[in-house]
């Protein structure tokens, strides 16, 4: 479309080279041809002017065009070459950094492997002088012929190691629950042993000892396993292994069962004060689980402390879970579905399904440490046992290995990649600290538990002084010092 600028142009060329002829024909008085001819002449050399001044405007605009076209392309072609220069920078920095990383976490790597092969060595060693020990405390207990050892074996085996190793406090908490048992151990007739614990149920003599589950090899406490005892009328110790099965046939469990789970929940609360990752083990027996009235107790007292589920582990025998019939297995899937998890102890061999277990909603399993280092169960079951902890990880079961009282067998255990342990090596059974005690028994059992156990057993667990066997040694040491030096 023609601008209006060329349109006036053009207009003011005709007027201009129009007067130009009037001037010419009335003034010079030259004859309409010729001023007509002179009129077309100068039109023609206007038109020609303008447009060669047209020509010459457009090609300096082009070239204007061009040279800014050509510096914004070096502008861009400087920018480039930044951003390359940059981009090159940055990817030398991501190498530098991942070589020098690299290089830390081989040399972590190296320092730690050195650090367990340390651990090893420093295991075995203990292991070597505990064996030393052991065989000196049994030439010397044996040099007095005519004296009996009453002492289990699990009990020796606390008392024969070394300061260093073991502290003195479990030996001293071992030997007054043994004494404890001997006392107890006079056999009783059915009627009798059922009347002790009806009495014992009624009168709230049920007592909770706790036993820890530690870290391996760290050896930090992880978890706690309650276990009941009963105190007759005369205050003698009866053991589970005791009572379970009378209480049992006279249907006394599933008020032993919920008065265990309630006094585990209040301890459960206690060590949640100090340390949130802690855990407790409460053994329930098989028949609270197939009782539909005891079960019913029980699973109300558990849905209303339904938060505490991820720290309370309830814990079965290995032949409950293959002997489950429909109705233990739809109040174990009530329990599994209010977040509560399971554990299985009293192993007696390694053949196990983990898949039907997790299913089923159990997360550990304790195996003797026995079991695990005998060499017959590789022949005997379908797994190396020192492939089963890596096999029930796969499913989400954890295996804890307990009733260890050596060093040696930590060693062994550690070769099996097994994460947690429980025995006599570590800690005993031990009973709880009453709440309601005096401010004297308190103050006592706060200082020995302080001295013995360190920080973190002085909330469950009671220091020896709180024991009767050990206030029998100070009366007697305040009786020799009432008869003066003899």
């Amino acid at each position: 479309m023609i601008r209006i600028s060329t349109i006036f142009i053009a207009i003011c060329m005709v007027l201009v080279a129009a007067s130009l002829g009037l001037v010419l024909h009335a003034v010079a008085g030259f004859s309409g041809t010729e001023s007509a001819i002179v009129a077309l002449t100068a039109l023609t050399f206007l038109i020609l002017y303008n447009a060669v001044s047209m020509r010459l405007r457009d090609r300096s605009d082009v070239g204007g065009q061009i040279a800014d076209l050509s510096r914004g392309t070096a502008d861009l072609a400087r920018q480039v070459a930044e951003f390359g220069r940059r981009l090159a920078a940055v990817e030398g920095r991501l190498v530098s950094a991942n070589s020098a990383s690299s290089d830390r976490i081989q040399a972590v790597v190296g320092e730690i492997s050195e650090l367990g092969v340390l651990v090893k060595q420093l295991a075995v060693s203990v292991a070597s002088h505990e064996d030393l020990l052991a065989s000196g405390a049994a030439a010397a207990a044996h040099a007095p012929a005519a004296r009996p050892d009453p002492e289990p074996q699990h009990e020796r085996a606390v008392a024969a190691e070394p300061a260093p190793v073991a502290r003195p406090a479990p030996a001293a908490a071992a030997k007054p629950a043994a004494v404890a048992a001997e006392s107890a151990s006079p056999s009783r007739n059915q009627p009798q042993l059922l009347a002790a614990v009806k009495n014992a149920i009624e009168e709230s003599r049920l007592d909770i000892y706790l036993q820890p589950m530690v870290t391996l090899p760290q050896r930090k406490v992880r978890f706690y396993e309650a276990v009941t005892r009963l105190r007759d009328d005369r205050d003698q110790i009866l053991a589970a292994d005791d009572f379970i099965p009378t209480a049992e046939a006279g249907g006394l469990i599933g008020k032993i069962d919920h008065m265990v789970m309630l006094r585990c929940i209040q301890v459960l609360r206690r060590l949640m004060v100090r340390n949130k990752d802690v855990g407790v083990f409460c053994n329930v027996s098989a028949a609270t689980l197939g009782n539909p009235t005891n079960f019913a107790q029980c699973l109300d007292f558990l849905e209303a402390n339904r938060a505490l589920a991820p720290s309370f582990v309830l814990e079965f025998k290995q032949a409950t879970f293959r002997n489950l019939r429909p109705t233990e297995i739809e109040n174990l899937a009530a329990l599994s579905q209010r977040g509560y998890r399971f554990s299985i102890d009293h192993v007696t061999d390694l053949r196990i399904e983990p898949r039907d277990l997790a299913d089923r909603g159990v997360r550990f399993i304790k195996v003797p440490a026995a079991l695990l280092l005998d060499p017959k169960q590789s022949s005997t079951s379908d797994i190396h046992p020192s492939d089963l902890s890596d096999l029930l990880g796969r499913f989400g079961i954890d295996l804890i290995a307990e009733k260890i009282e050596g060093e040696r067998a930590v060693v062994d255990l550690l070769d099996y990649d097994v994460r947690f342990g429980q025995g006599f090596l570590f800690a005993p059974p031990r009973p709880l600290r009453p709440e309601g005690a005096s401010a004297t028994g308190g103050a006592t059992a706060n200082k020995d538990s302080a001295n013995h156990n360190g920080p973190s057993n002085t909330v469950p667990m009671a220091g020896p002084a709180a024991e009767p066997p050990m206030r029998a040694t100070g009366n007697a040491a305040l009786a020799r010092r009432a008869a003066g030096p003899g």
